[in-house]
């Protein structure tokens, strides 16, 4: 499959057939991601392939707390989980909050279930001083687990970054025996998308590039002819 297909083409597959998913084409899914960058090139990433009922069982069950504060604040008109503004919805309400099956559902329905650690030893956490929520560690990290998803797209199978679980992540690392020092990045469920999406709806680039700084001009794409 073409490059930009395939990047074009990668969804939130959450949904999937019974179809399996056998090691080998997972053996080429870990081939072509392990080539992601990381900081240093320290390649500090892990992935943990799940694929017993009781292991994803457990998986589902740890995304519910998360789940349920986040179905919570959107139903309280909020951004779920941002950093920023903290939640107004209080412990009561989160608790009697269904928890919507499409956080935890994929779990026990996909053949496979990659959870995606890195070891914070050899990341290089530049804003770890900064008064905000730390992002910059993830760069050693996040591009495997968008290789994966790209390679697993390539395949004719798909899957979703969650992240649910990891709001859990204590009771998470004692169920897989995850170190100390380890951080869990991602959970994804991978599997054979019930059904193929042909066309993702995404901002146009005009809407979020801008030349030379925030409040710049918005990046439009040069006339033919122009050079650029």
């Amino acid at each position: 499959m073409d490059l930009y297909q395939v990047m074009r083409s990668t969804f939130a597959a959450r949904e999937y057939t019974d179809d399996p998913l056998p090691d080998r084409t997972l053996a080429r899914i870990f081939e072509h991601a392990r080539f992601a960058p990381s900081g240093g090139n320290r390649q500090g990433g892990r992935v943990i392939v799940v694929r017993d009922p009781a292991t994803k069982a457990a998986l589902a069950e740890l995304a519910v707390p998360a789940a349920r504060r986040y179905a919570a604040q959107l139903a309280a008109g909020e951004s779920p989980w941002n950093p920023v503004q903290p939640t107004t919805v209080d412990a009561a309400t989160i608790a009697r909050t269904p928890a919507p099956a499409g956080l935890t559902q994929p779990f026990l329905q996909a053949p496979v279930v990659l959870v995606v650690c890195v070891d914070l030893q050899v990341v290089a956490a530049i804003d770890q001083e900064l008064p905000r929520v730390g992002l910059i560690a993830g760069a050693s990290i996040y591009p495997l687990v968008w290789n994966l998803l790209l390679a697993a797209r390539n395949e004719g199978y798909g899957g979703t970054i969650t992240t649910m679980a990891v709001a859990e992540e204590p009771r998470l690392k004692a169920l897989l025996g995850i170190p100390e020092s380890v951080a869990v990045s991602a959970v994804l469920p991978l599997g054979r998308p019930a059904r193929q999406l042909s066309r993702l709806r995404r901002r146009p680039v005009a809407e979020f590039v801008v030349h030379e700084r925030w409040d710049g001009a918005p990046f439009t794409t040069p006339p033919e002819g122009d050079g650029r």
